[in-house]
């Protein structure tokens, strides 16, 4: 049996594990990558990605091939809640209710204040191909598709891993100082004994993937379409309904509709019965179109009891499972990934001490845990605005169907149906226009130095954002010029490399003290000096606005643009006060 010994074995090539191996190449780490299938997914799956998860693929060069592909934020500006598609009875093609969307209409102005990046949408049929592409262009040895884990074990010195390589059959061993997990819970977590917390077998849901010429009844600004009617006698029965391109708008191609069975429902296998359901759900019964797949999934919102065992890591999936809704499946693995992979680099590097890696579980399990029970809740809010519609479950056809046509009457009841249909639907913003819960996130305890102040507020509903420097927090962005170009504050830790020191006008005495303690830790630390007269402006003076520090204070960022400590104003020494926090981060 050959072996291999690598500093870093991922295990799953999915968009976590494929985020992770890009990640680790941009630092340098040599790693071994194995997927037991022999190509990516083959399923739509997960498709919308928000702000932060298009910062963190921004910041290793990967966003711009994802933005020329993916939708335009003029094609994913809204959802729409209607009876139906097609039809021409009474209550057939109706509109119940429109909700812009991920950045779209209105509120286009505050997230494009509060990032360099618009959220997308690329399904991931299409994006892990994209992804393995990337990570195969920066460790074209590394990445190997049909290749399965079948045994490991964990001492003091490593990770021992079997692998089989299911073309040749043989079986190789690789030598790993860590193993990262990201391979949907299937192997690694249960073997370990990791227990996924939460409740499961919820729902059986059904996803059909398909192509048909929706052109007549699709409008060009919305990504996803809810059918709501007397028939369905709900959101999830009725079905939702997205875009998959890979032309967008009104002519994409593709479309996947998702809806449900109980999962003791003997029907939910009669994939004969899938194609007649869905003209049905639509009120196209002549539509033309070709079945790619049905898949079936079973609704779950659970989240991994640990997140490390040892030298072992899960991420993405086989961290937190969770219904669909406010897309927080994939974007949360990849952030994931971008918090665990600088760690690694660190402690392999010699940078940190290995006890830097023990605050991956304390910083990403809390956000796992807020969206496993965020997403657990905008799922079961549709069941809400089946409510606000008039909607009982168990209500025989006929009250179903005088439901809608009281709804849509033209009578004092009419409109206050209406008004009350509309107060309840905007609830749902919390799945579309979670703006604070997909970029507000921090850590509380972790690879950082906490300043004693009080958070900023939280928006219940998620949607409000309160930028800030708080160590824990996302670094906030802001618009700069560097050398005749305009930059992001995100821009200055580089492709997730090194830390940066921010410092204001009167920053010379930290850029000192930065000299002496990469002497002392043998770490880069990039400054970044703002203001007139520096190197790097503030033309708007919004980094002035956000900022939260005095011209001679300082603020130390990670590689992750996350904050890792600061000081708003001067003090006494700046070398011994840096030395102290990045000893800290890094556990020295």
């Amino acid at each position: 049996m050959s072996e291999i010994t690598v500093p870093v074995l991922i295990v799953g090539g999915g968009g976590c594990g494929l985020t992770t191996s890009i990640l680790l190449s941009e630092h340098g780490i040599n790693h071994h990558l194995v997927e037991r299938h022999t190509s990516t997914s083959h399923l739509p799956k997960a498709h919308y990605l928000n702000q932060r998860t298009m910062e963190v693929l921004r910041q290793v060069g990967v966003a711009d091939s994802i933005y020329e592909v993916g939708t335009p934020p003029k094609n994913m500006g809204k959802t729409r809640w209607v009876t139906s598609l097609g039809g021409d009875g009474e209550l057939d093609g109706r509109t119940l209710y429109t909700l812009e969307s991920f950045g779209g209409g209105r509120l286009e102005s505050a997230y494009a204040v509060d990032s360099p990046c618009p959220s997308t949408n690329y399904p991931q049929i299409r994006l892990e191909p994209l992804l393995r592409e990337h990570a195969e262009k920066r460790a074209p040895d590394s990445i190997h598709f049909g290749r399965e884990l079948v045994s490991f074990e964990q001492d003091d010195s490593g990770i021992h891993a079997v692998v089989l390589n299911r073309d040749t059959q043989e079986t190789y061993t690789v030598h790993a100082q860590y193993m990262v997990a990201a391979d949907g819970g299937k192997t690694v977590g249960p073997e370990l004994g990791v227990t996924m917390e939460g409740p499961t077998g919820i729902l059986d849901m059904v996803s059909t993937h398909f192509t048909a010429d929706l052109s007549q009844w699709w409008e060009d600004d919305v990504l996803i379409t809810w059918l709501l009617n007397p028939e369905g006698a709900g959101s999830w029965n009725s079905g939702a309904m997205a875009a998959m391109g890979p032309t967008w708008g009104k002519h994409s191609e593709e479309f996947v509709l998702h809806f449900t069975f109980r999962p003791d429902d003997p029907a939910r296998f009669d994939e004969e019965a899938i194609v007649p359901r869905l003209r049905e759900l639509l009120k196209l019964p002549d539509l033309e179109l070709k079945i790619h797949k049905v898949s079936h999934w079973i609704l779950e919102g659970v989240l991994a009891d640990k997140y490390q065992v040892g030298r072992i890591f899960l991420a993405g999936d086989a961290a937190h499972r969770h219904p669909p809704t406010t897309g927080l499946g994939l974007n949360t693995a990849i952030q994931d990934a971008h918090n665990l992979a600088w760690k690694l680099a660190a402690v392999i590097e010699g940078d940190a001490a290995p006890a830097l890696l023990d605050t991956y579980e304390p910083e990403r399990r809390l956000v796992g845990m807020r969206n496993v029970d965020w997403a657990m809740f905008t799922f079961l809010n549709h069941m809400v605005v089946d409510a606000g519609l008039g909607l009982i479950p168990g209500q025989p056809l006929e009250a179903q169907v005088q439901v809608f046509r009281d709804y849509f009457s033209d009578t004092p009841m009419g409109e206050t149906r209406r008004a009350r249909a509309a107060e309840v639907i905007s609830t749902q913003r919390t799945e579309f226009q979670a703006h604070d819960l997909e970029i507000g996130f921090a850590y509380r305890d972790g690879a950082l130095v906490p300043d004693g102040t009080e958070a900023p507020p939280r928006d219940p509903m998620g949607h409000n954002y309160h930028p800030t420097t708080r160590p824990g927090h996302r670094l906030p962005h802001a618009w700069l010029e560097h050398d005749g170009r305009q930059i992001s504050t995100h821009d200055l830790t580089g492709n997730n490399a090194h830390f940066v020191l921010i410092t204001a006008a009167d920053g010379a005495a930290w850029s000192d003290a930065a000299r002496l303690v990469n002497d002392k830790f043998g770490v880069q630390i990039k400054v970044a000096q703002i203001g007139a007269g520096t190197d790097y402006t503030d033309p708007t003076g919004r980094w002035s606005e956000l900022r939260q520090i005095d011209d001679a204070g300082a603020i130390l960022v990670r590689p992750d643009n996350h904050v890792a400590w600061r000081s708003t104003g001067a003090v006494a020494d700046p070398a011994d006060e840096l030395t102290r926090a990045l000893g800290t981060v890094l556990a020295r």
